[in-house]
């Protein structure tokens, strides 16, 4: 038998954990930026009222609050993911945090409605610069399979879980200090990961620089911007508003000519292959209606707490904890279940059950006994709904290359913000088609009924997905 020479070193093992540490500090950076912007797309929803009163915006304009920021966040995003694979995503995530800051700090200490409004049309912009450059640096510092799911499963249910987090710490913020804590706590999130993130974050770009199609940039930015004001401007008017088809109209041509400008290029903003990707297109789909459904769902059961069983803002707000539990775990499970059932089988799945849990809710009725299947439900419908955002996300940008992040996350990201730029008008509209009166079982009724519509969504998209994404090949 032959001895063990005991004089060689043993089998280095320092090494892993110390990549592990990196690994960890890399993914709590970039996850505490993209769930602080989460959460700025609905913290100031709930004491919109306070804040027109503060600055002197009418009623009638406060819907600018929210839209200045839905323009900037989906206008860009795809835009600047192409600039990040340009100019490195590292600086371009730096430079959005640091606008992110200066805009937050701005909009704390507005004292009239240009500024706040400027304010949070800079705070769009810097969602856009982030969101696809953070996701980026993701998906390039973990290799594609189980570690990247998990990191992007973690990264869909903070983003999930932002939204409604957000709807709750507004609340808190307005009644226990004011709503300008609402601006300023950024400016504490941006300066302290602007402060570690140069020292754990490494520069990430494409080889070969690509070229920036101009042209292009400026139709699909166009036309998200058109397609956004349109719909946001449908809430607060009508869908026949000629404004709104004037808008939603002109997207359409920009959509168009982008297509065509993209053809003829050297160097596309996106490049055609991607274009005609299935697996790129039926996932990004995917993901639109995933964040249009659980983020309308989210408005109509605001309106069914507050208009219907009389709580306050904050009560409400509040109800919502059990959701951003359900995605918090949503986001855990969608990388298991991806193993085991692939990544269509857990987009189909998540969909189908959050139909199923989402069309409970018409049950609903006027007393606060009811607040059981609320919880219940919307727990059981925000685990289902993450499984599907991160069988999404995985797909979308597993689909493309390393050099390609750029695109895909910004394809991913344009996803998400026009998702949730989506649902809450059709959502909105649906529930007070023929209101009448404000009663709260008028109220009721049209909530339900949208609800309803909510789920056919959800059990849809599952069609959709089963029919038309292609299984993987292991």
């Amino acid at each position: 038998m032959s001895t063990i020479d005991r004089s060689l070193p043993a089998p280095a093992v320092a090494a892993p954990p110390r990549a592990a540490t990196r690994e960890r500090l890399l993914l709590a950076v970039l996850l505490t930026a993209s769930f602080t912007l989460a959460v700025d797309f609905s913290i100031l929803n709930v004491a919109l009222p306070v804040v027109g009163g503060d600055v002197g915006l009418s009623l009638g304009a406060l819907q600018w609050v929210p839209t200045t920021f839905a323009l900037g966040a989906a206008g860009f995003t795809l835009l600047f993911g192409r600039v990040a694979d340009l100019f490195g995503r590292r600086r371009m995530f730096l430079v959005g945090m640091a606008l992110l800051g200066a805009a937050s700090l701005v909009g704390g200490l507005a004292q009239s409605p240009a500024v706040l409004l400027t304010a949070r049309a800079a705070q769009g912009l810097a969602t856009a610069i982030v969101t696809p450059s953070a996701l980026a640096l993701l998906t390039t510092a973990f290799a594609a399979g189980p570690l990247r799911d998990r990191a992007l499963g973690l990264n869909g249910a903070l983003m999930a879980a932002g939204f409604t987090t957000g709807a709750i710490l507004g609340g808190v913020l307005t009644d226990v200090l004011s709503w300008r804590w609402a601006f300023f706590i950024n400016v504490i999130v941006a300066a302290a990961v602007l402060a570690v993130a140069p020292r754990v974050l490494t520069e990430s770009r494409p080889a070969q620089r690509p070229r920036l199609d101009v042209g292009g940039a400026l139709a699909i930015t166009g036309a998200l911007l058109a397609i956004v004001f349109g719909l946001t401007h449908a809430e607060t008017t009508a869908w026949t508003d000629p404004a709104t088809l004037g808008a939603l109209a002109a997207g359409v041509v920009l959509l168009m000519v982008f297509a065509v400008v993209e053809q003829r290029t050297a160097a596309p903003l996106v490049p055609l292959h991607v274009l005609r990707n299935r697996t790129v297109a039926v996932s990004n789909l995917a993901g639109v209606l995933a964040f249009a459904t659980e983020t309308s769902l989210v408005f109509l059961l605001t309106l069914y707490l507050q208009d219907v069983l009389g709580y306050s803002p904050l009560v409400a707000g509040l109800s919502f904890a059990v959701l951003g539990v359900g995605t918090v775990v949503g986001g855990a499970l969608g990388p298991r279940a991806i193993a085991r059932f692939g990544r269509r089988g857990a987009i189909v799945g998540g969909f189908v059950v959050q139909a199923a849990a989402t069309a409970t809710l018409v049950a609903l009725g006027a007393s606060g006994g009811w607040m059981a299947l609320l919880l219940a439900a919307t727990f059981a419908g925000g685990v289902a709904n993450l499984v599907a955002i991160v069988g999404f996300m995985v797909t979308a940008t597993g689909a493309l290359p390393d050099d390609e992040q750029g695109v895909a996350t910004g394809l991913t990201s344009m996803s998400q913000q026009v998702g949730i730029t989506l649902g809450i008008p059709v959502m909105s509209t649906i529930a007070t088609a023929g209101l009448g009166a404000p009663t709260a079982a008028h109220v009721l009724g049209g909530v339900t009924t949208a609800i309803a519509v909510n789920a056919a969504i959800a059990l849809a998209a599952a069609a959709l997905v089963a029919v038309a994404l292609r299984p993987e090949r292991d």
